[in-house]
Formats: structure tokens, sequence, C-alpha cells
């Protein structure tokens, strides 16, 4: 009886092994993306984001989904990755998304802005502000989805061929910036170009540009613009915490299983850890190997400083009042920072600036 029950059961457990069969497939099936990242392979913070977000979705899904990344210009160029998503010709991209703010000023938000959160408070807005959301309203109707899956924390302010001590010093001055930055300092003066990241040394060497500005420390010093621009500004107040997307074609998004959906936000978030850390215990070496090098570390000036913020809140007002897309996410990611501060400045100010101080003596 009881070898007749064991049979049984073993064979009603095969049964159903067999039955269970299909539909694990029919829910993990294999899928091969293609993924346009907007960094050469020369940046190994930035191009490495695309590989590790790459690399982790493949490891979660034993295998099954696997997402192959291409360097800017190999597929399409850095400031075609939006279109390249929307239209399909790719099935995702990474990327800054305000590079695309010529398509619309509001993909700057979702990424970063002049006098913005830090990268910690973008964060929390993200995930717990109702960031995300808010943003993939936005994206959908440019046919994307997208998640956060890298931050560089905050920028420098670029590197000059001459100093800049007032604003008068910006009349004319041609930088390399991208995103709202630009259109604030066409406001005071400056002449704002859109330059990728490999064709931005050549620029500064030429004269093309006379300023440039690119991330910071560790990935600057890679691009080499301290040889023909000695005179490094900071801080980069265009960028105080800026995400890298991943950017997902909304119809491939949506034809995922459930299983590849959550894959792809755990990796993204990996990723977004893995990014902010390498920038942060890389930039420290890298900062003193530029000015070992030669160059000069600058501040900008408070009259400098006053006058861009001045800037950028007349520039978000003229935005929203014909905007809504853009009137909706900013309002909602300003209130979030001037809400954070309160708590900021009581403990996270406090903190950093006693051991600043403490660090100098």
């Amino acid at each position: 009886m009881k070898r007749r029950q064991f049979l049984a059961t073993a064979t009603g457990g095969l049964a159903a092994s067999a039955l269970a069969a299909p539909a694990i497939a029919q829910s993990a099936p294999e899928i091969r993306w293609r993924l346009q990242s907007a960094f050469p392979k020369s940046l190994d913070t930035l191009w490495g984001g695309a590989e590790t977000f790459s690399r982790l979705v493949s490891e979660l899904t034993d295998g099954r989904f696997q997402i192959q990344p291409f360097a800017a210009g190999e597929i399409v160029g850095t400031f075609q990755v939006a279109d390249a998503v929307a239209d399909g010709t790719v099935e995702a991209g990474y990327a800054t998304t305000y590079y695309y703010v010529g398509k619309d000023p509001t993909f700057a938000l979702p990424c970063d802005f002049p006098f913005g959160p830090n990268a910690r408070q973008k964060t929390a807005w993200m995930y717990h502000g109702g960031g995300l959301d808010l943003c993939n309203e936005f994206f959908a109707k440019h046919k994307m989805y997208a998640v956060p899956a890298g931050n560089t924390g905050a920028q420098m302010g670029g590197w000059y061929r001459k100093e800049i001590k007032t604003v008068q010093d910006l009349q004319g001055l041609k930088m390399r910036i991208g995103g709202l930055g630009g259109q604030v300092l066409q406001r005071l003066g400056a002449v704002p170009q859109q330059i990728s990241a490999g064709d931005i040394y050549p620029a500064l060497e030429r004269g093309t540009i006379d300023a440039a500005e690119f991330v910071g420390p560790y990935d600057d010093e890679k691009l080499g613009f301290a040889k023909v621009a000695p005179f490094y500004y900071y801080p980069g107040w265009w960028d105080g915490g800026p995400l890298i997307h991943v950017m997902i074609n909304i119809d491939r998004w949506n034809s995922l299983p459930k299983l590849y959906k959550t894959a792809v936000n755990a990796a993204a978030a990996q990723t977004y850890v893995d990014v902010l850390a390498k920038y942060d215990a890389r930039n420290p070496a890298a900062v003193r190997r530029l000015v070992a090098a030669g160059a000069q570390l600058r501040p900008f000036s408070q009259e400098l400083m006053d006058a861009a913020l001045k800037s950028s809140n007349e520039l978000y007002d003229e935005i929203s009042a014909k905007n809504p897309d853009f009137k909706k996410i900013y309002e909602s990611v300003r209130a979030f920072r001037n809400e954070e501060y309160l708590w900021f400045q009581v403990a996270e100010y406090a903190y950093d600036s006693f051991l600043i101080r403490s660090r100098a003596k």
C-alpha cells in the first residue's frame, strides 16, 4: 500500500512538473535587446553603468533576458538616443535625459536642473516623493518608460581658458554645456554649445569653445581638459545630483513579463548605487592629481551664484507658464527640495561642516 501511494505521489509530482515547465518557459522567454549608451567606452563610470545594468539583468534572469550595450555612435549618436528608443530603433538607452531638452524642456527635470536637489534628495524624491511616477507620466507621452540607473553626485563648474570672476566675464563666452544650465548661462551672456564627450577636447584645444563642463575630476581627467583650459571652477550649480536613466521603448516595456520588469528595476537600482559610489570613491584622488598637474581650482563668486539662481528661477517661471508637464514636475521637485533642506541643515550640513572644519585644522 505504501509502495502504491509512493508511486502515485511520484507520478503525480512528475506530471505536475511536466505541466509546470511550459508555464515557466512562457513566463521567462528568451529575449534579446540592444541598449544604446550616450557615452563613450573611455568613460568607465558612465559606459560602465550600461555594462553593469545589462550584466545584472542577464544574471537575474538566468541568461534568458540579455541586453547588449553599445557605446555612443555605434548605432546612433549621443543626442539621438531618446529618438532611437521612442521609434524602436533600439529597445533601450542609457543617458542623461537633459540631453533632450530640445524636444521638451521637461526632459531636464528627471535628470537635473540648475539649483535642483542634491543626489540623496533626488533619490528620495524619485522613490518616496512621487518623482518616478510623475516622470514616467511624461516619458509615456514620448513613447518611453525610464528608471534611474546612476547618479554622478554634485558636479564641477567646468574648465575655462580664462578666469571667471564676475557675471561680466561670461559675456560672449562659448561654453559646452547641456540641459537647462545652458539656457541660464545664455541669459547671463554666455553662448552655450551642445557637444558630445568625445568632441569636447578638440573643440577646447582649437579655441572653438572657451570653456566646457562635463562631470567631475575623475571623468574630466580622462578627457584631458586641464591641458587646454587651466581654470577649474566649482560648484556645478546646474548639476547638483544628476540622474542617468535607462530609457525603454514603452511598447517593449509593456510586453515584458512581470519577472523581467522586476529584474530591470532591481538591476537599475544596483547600478545606481554602483555608479554613484564609483564617483565618490574616485573623485578625491583625481582632483589631487589635477591640481598637482597645474589645474587652478576656483570657486564661483557669490555674485555669479546669486545671478545664476535669480536667472534660473525666472526661467522656470517662464517655462511653467506655457508648459503644464514642466510645471507639474517642477513644482513637485522644488517643494520636495525645499522641505529636504529644512532637515539637511539640522543634521547633515552641521555634521559635514564640523568635520570639514576639523579636517582643515
